[in-house]
């Protein structure tokens, strides 16, 4: 016979340990860096922009389709590093529950 109060306390549980995930995610900060970290970019673990930093070099006329290339490499490089961040923390949330292979949790 299935057990649906243990299997409901366990939700509940998973859901706890969720919104705790979430809350750290939005505290975690990252950066992401291009051109030799001439560009640096701050995300936080649910991709909401932090700060941006840009080497004074770089403001050339006549050359701002470089510092937008860099730019958008240095957020592709942060979305990554918090994308592994909130990877990490989704392991720690499910550690030891029974998940079907391939099951994602929303972050």
């Amino acid at each position: 016979m299935v057990d649906i109060l243990g299997m409901m306390k366990k939700a509940q549980e998973l859901q706890s340990r969720m919104a705790e995930a979430q809350e750290k995610l939005g505290d975690v900060v990252v950066e992401g860096r291009s051109g030799g970290g001439l560009v640096a970019v701050s995300l936080n673990g649910k991709f909401d922009l932090r700060g941006i930093k840009i080497d004074p070099s770089l403001m050339k006329a006549g050359e701002e389709g470089i510092l937008e290339d860099l730019v958008i490499a240095a957020v592709a490089d942060a979305k990554g590093k918090a994308e592994v961040e909130a990877a990490r923390l989704m392991q720690e949330v499910t550690a030891g529950l029974p998940l079907p292979p391939g099951m994602k949790l929303p972050f």
